[in-house]
């Protein structure tokens, strides 16, 4: 019996134990609830601290109630090395390498939303791993001029392909708890005086070009954090910003993660209290001066903000708001203790970065089928170009990685050659950027030159007389006013004479192969005396291997142009225009840079204006080529609340397997408002084997006729006729189908 009496009241103290056992630690109770009871619980100053920084890229949980710190990091592309806790300098850390995935450039012109979800997954695992609890990207910033610094991490010019390449990227992402942080909203496409910029944008080039990713990644990805921009809006900074983020962000599209400001984003307390941050980080300090021993004391969400609460400035509402969303984050992210332990550097990445790189890179030319390189009895390679030994993991701005490796264009290709029996020469051709470090980071053989640029010039022609084949390994690198954050480029042109030594090349070999490494269009006034064009972006980890398998035909190209490649800059709408880079006011404090060519952007531009790019948007070759049939439709007529399918049939008609982007554009016949001569709206990947056909079906909804119609300020389908245009790029459609819209 006594036995009985101790058991039961064991039990009882048990039951009463689990009772008293708080809400927010019970994970089988909803995370709203779980969220209330926490933040009934902490204190005024355990509120304050978590809505804002404690170091370069933490900010601090609630010891008092179990919390962990909170870590973010640096992406997209890969997980940014361990920083000093107050200093951008690298910490030293020999655990901290990565796998460098390609730039997200690459990744869009995959067409492939497969791969943006493989992506996602990858770096999430990369990230847990590392212990990182966000990832600060993906940025989905329009391609507006080829000179912003920054479009090779972004997802290109067309607002539907960014959208629907996002939306994966972040659920793979969050898949394993690691946050996405979607950057950076909005309207941040310039990059020198990027805390000056105001955009003057109307509202429908606003909605229908530069939110609909950001809207996508909100209302379909269920993004957890999103950053604020650094330039202004309506003359306020998007960091806090009424109207896009309380209005648009918070209010319209219901989002209830967190906004975090870019790093030294915020620059009043007042409008960071009141115009929806959340999370502020990076407030220009150290964190060891300023007056205080810890000066993250001092930022506008800290200290001052505190101060006014107790002064009665402010009520607890708002900051009740930001402490919601932050424990939401906590509860998706560091008190998620289904999360898994992540891998680092696995093989499984490194094929994920090929994958993606193999099916991003662009044939653009290939005048006389000049490639792939055919080996087989050959005699000599020359590659030449200081792109063909340069790291691009590094530099380049925040993106700058500690890759594990990164493989070289001339090492995987000398590779490959020696399996054939074929020498490969390499000739530099150029000198551009020699240093291969960035905040401490330092990678790569010397590649060092004390030669002038005639000699390497020379050099480079002598041998290419005698080469079978000269692959030229140029273009762009990471360095300032190229590919960079903060700096725009200052020319379209290629830099170091790169297009004298192309010319001459050219004059001396019929089978000269340009590669033109990038996130960028550059112009190339020698194209006609060139056979071969490669769009090789920056690529990772595995750019040697995977490019050298493009080149030699091992690996069929399948990826298509995210951005229209103009001939020349006065081609650009914005450039056309007069419409970059702004007007500086007359205090020299603020530009003023109109949208003058409203949603007229890339090939909605080309539409416009009558221009003929170099390489279309939507533009890809391969190696084997594809027929589309005659595209037909489900029906000709759709309600308002329906949905339409076209069907082509895709063959492949020639003699080795490879994959097509179908592309369905949509064109509105007639319209109350001026509308460009198409829209993509749909696309699919298909892989066919040679000979092999498929059809394949694009479903379409109302939203895909739409229009944002600023007098009324909401999205309008208007009836009447429309033609769906099928093709495998903007420039090359090859059937369409007339319908209505009841």
């Amino acid at each position: 019996m006594r036995k009985r009496i101790i058991t039961a009241v064991c039990a009882l103290v048990a039951i009463a134990a689990s009772a008293q056992q708080p809400i927010y630690l019970d994970s089988s109770k909803p995370v709203e609830q779980r969220v209330e009871d926490a933040l009934r619980r902490m204190t005024l100053d355990e509120k304050i601290a978590v809505i804002h920084a404690q170091s370069k890229f933490s900010s601090p949980g609630i010891k008092r109630l179990g919390f962990p710190d909170f870590w973010t990091d640096d992406g997209p592309h890969g997980v940014r090395p361990d920083v000093l806790w107050d200093q951008w300098e690298q910490a030293g850390q020999s655990n901290d390498s990565c796998v460098a995935f390609p730039a997200l450039t690459c990744l869009a012109a995959t067409f492939n939303p497969l791969m943006a979800r493989g992506y996602g997954e990858a770096l999430g695992e990369e990230a847990l791993y590392r212990g990182k609890d966000m990832i600060l990207g993906p940025g989905v910033n329009i391609y507006r001029t080829p000179l912003n610094g920054r479009n090779f991490e972004y997802m290109g010019e067309d607002p539907f392909l960014a959208s629907r390449m996002v939306v994966p990227y972040i659920a793979g992402l969050q898949s394993k708890g690691v946050a996405a942080c979607v950057k950076h909203y909005a309207l941040n496409n310039d990059e020198n005086y990027r805390h000056q910029v105001n955009v003057v944008v109307d509202d429908r080039a606003l909605h229908e070009i530069y939110l609909p990713a950001f809207k996508a990644a909100v209302t379909e990805a269920g993004t957890w954090g999103i950053m604020g921009a650094y330039n202004l809006y309506k003359g306020q900074h998007n960091c806090h910003n009424d109207i896009l983020l309380n209005q648009i962000l918070k209010k319209d599209w219901n989002y209830d993660g967190v906004v975090v400001s870019d790093w030294g984003g915020a620059h009043d307390t007042d409008e960071a209290v009141r115009y929806g941050l959340d999370m502020e980080f990076g407030t220009w300090t150290d964190g060891l001066v300023m007056g205080q021993t810890n000066a993250y004391d001092m930022y506008h969400l800290a200290q001052a903000y505190k101060k006014a609460i107790k002064q009665g400035k402010y009520t607890q509402r708002e900051l009740d708001d930001k402490v919601r969303r932050v424990l939401r984050l906590f509860f998706r992210t560091t008190m998620n203790r289904n999360r898994g332990y992540g891998f680092l550097c696995s093989e499984g990445h490194y094929d994920t970065a090929e994958r993606i790189a193999e099916e991003g890179i662009v044939l653009l030319k290939n005048r006389g089928n000049v490639l792939p390189m055919r080996l087989e009895g050959k005699k000599r390679i020359l590659v030449v170009g200081e792109n063909a030994v340069k790291m691009m993991t590094v530099g380049g701005g925040s993106s700058s990685l500690k890759a594990q490796r990164e493989l070289l264009p001339l090492d995987e290709l000398q590779k490959t050659c020696r399996k054939w029996g074929v020498e490969c020469d390499y000739a530099r051709g150029y000198v551009g950027d020699t240093v291969q470090s960035y905040n401490g980071v330092t990678v790569g053989r010397s590649i060092a030159e004390n030669r002038t640029p005639e000699q390497l010039m020379a050099e480079a022609v002598e041998k290419a007389k005698e080469a079978d084949y000269v692959v030229v390994f140029g273009g762009l690198n990471k360095s300032d006013f190229q590919d960079c954050e903060g700096h725009d480029r200052k020319e379209y042109g290629l830099p170091y004479g790169q297009d004298q030594l192309v010319e001459r090349l050219a004059a001396v070999n019929n089978n000269v192969i340009f590669v033109n490494i990038s996130g960028n269009a550059v112009a190339m006034p020698w194209i006609d005396k060139v056979n071969a064009i490669v769009q090789g972006w920056f690529i990772g980890s595995q750019a040697g291997e995977a490019l050298a398998k493009v080149l030699t035909g091992e690996a069929n190209p399948s990826g298509k142009l995210p951005f229209t490649w103009a001939k020349n800059l006065n081609d650009v709408p914005a450039h056309r225009l007069g419409a970059y880079p702004g007007v500086w006011r007359t205090d020299h404090q603020i530009i003023d840079e109109e949208y003058k060519e409203g949603i007229f952007v890339g090939y909605r531009g080309v539409g416009k204006y009558k221009t003929k790019p170099l390489f279309a948007f939507g533009h890809g070759l391969s190696y084997t080529s594809f027929e589309m049939g005659k595209a037909t439709a489900d029906r000709k007529t759709m309600a308002s609340g329906d949905s339409i399918s076209f069907t082509v049939k895709v063959t492949n008609t020639g003699t080795c397997d490879g994959a097509e982007v179908v592309q369905l554009y949509i064109h509105d016949v007639k319209s109350s408002l001026p509308r460009p001569d198409k829209e993509l709206k749909g696309f699919q990947k298909v892989w066919l084997k040679a000979g092999e056909s498929r059809d394949v079906t694009i479903t379409i909804g109302k939203e895909a006729l739409s229009f944002y119609d600023d007098s009324r300020q909401q999205w309008t389908a208007e009836p009447g006729d429309f033609e769906a245009l099928i093709g495998n790029a903007s420039d090359n459609i090859s059937s369409k189908v007339k319908f209505k819209l009841q």
